[in-house]
């Protein structure tokens, strides 16, 4: 019998976000260590508000439930991922390759400072399964945006094929990030950066070969 096509769930739309007040930054910077070290469902508004020091009132005050500081803390990561990665995107200079490759190499330092566990948008998702979740928009948003970013990069190098060729950066990336988290191998993102820049190359040659 065949297997029926997958059918993605429908995309939520943009998340609600919050007024933040010097409250809720406590609040939040607990929630995100607690949340990405020990995971999500594991944390609960109790140990969040002791770990920042406020009640769990206050708490609910500044965010009204721990869907919406689920919400903040992806949201918050991503905008810290988004302007790491703009300022090696920046260094990189003009080169659509080197801007790709610059991609990995902001991965790979905001790994190590930022993400021993790896992806949060990935540890999260396996946690949350239900697609009317607030922070699902979060998740599906940020990678929808990394395969947007890795089809824009390479438009210069392969306009006829960017598509694909975004798509197979996109899964190199993803590989690098989930083989980090877990210590399979040393150095994933200089594997993933060497598998790029072989994928851009090829490219490059095939459209000076159709001219």
């Amino acid at each position: 019998m065949a297997r029926p096509p997958h059918t993605p769930a429908p995309t939520p739309g943009p998340p609600h976000r919050i007024t933040m007040t010097p409250g809720a930054h406590r609040v939040l910077e607990a929630a995100s260590r607690l949340f990405y070290d020990h995971g999500i469902h594991a944390v609960g508004v109790d140990l969040i508000a002791a770990e920042a020091g406020v009640t769990k009132k206050t708490l609910y005050d500044r965010f009204g439930s721990k869907e919406q500081l689920v919400v903040e803390y992806l949201a918050a990561r991503d905008e810290r991922w988004r302007d790491v990665l703009a300022e090696h995107l920046a260094e990189a200079g003009a080169s659509p390759q080197d801007r790709i490759l610059a991609v990995f190499d902001a991965s790979r330092d905001w790994s190590a400072q930022n993400g021993p566990r790896g992806c949060s948008m990935v540890n999260a998702h396996a946690e949350i399964d239900d697609p009317r979740h607030p922070a699902r928009a979060v998740i599906t948003g940020q990678k929808a945006w990394m395969l947007g970013l890795f089809t824009d990069l390479v438009r210069a190098t392969a306009p006829d094929d960017a598509e694909a060729l975004g798509r197979s950066l996109m899964l190199l990336h993803e590989g690098a990030l989930v083989a980090y988290g877990l210590d399979v191998f040393p150095d994933p993102f200089g594997t993933a950066r060497e598998q790029a820049r072989s994928l851009c190359d090829a490219a490059a040659v095939s459209r000076a070969r159709g001219r």
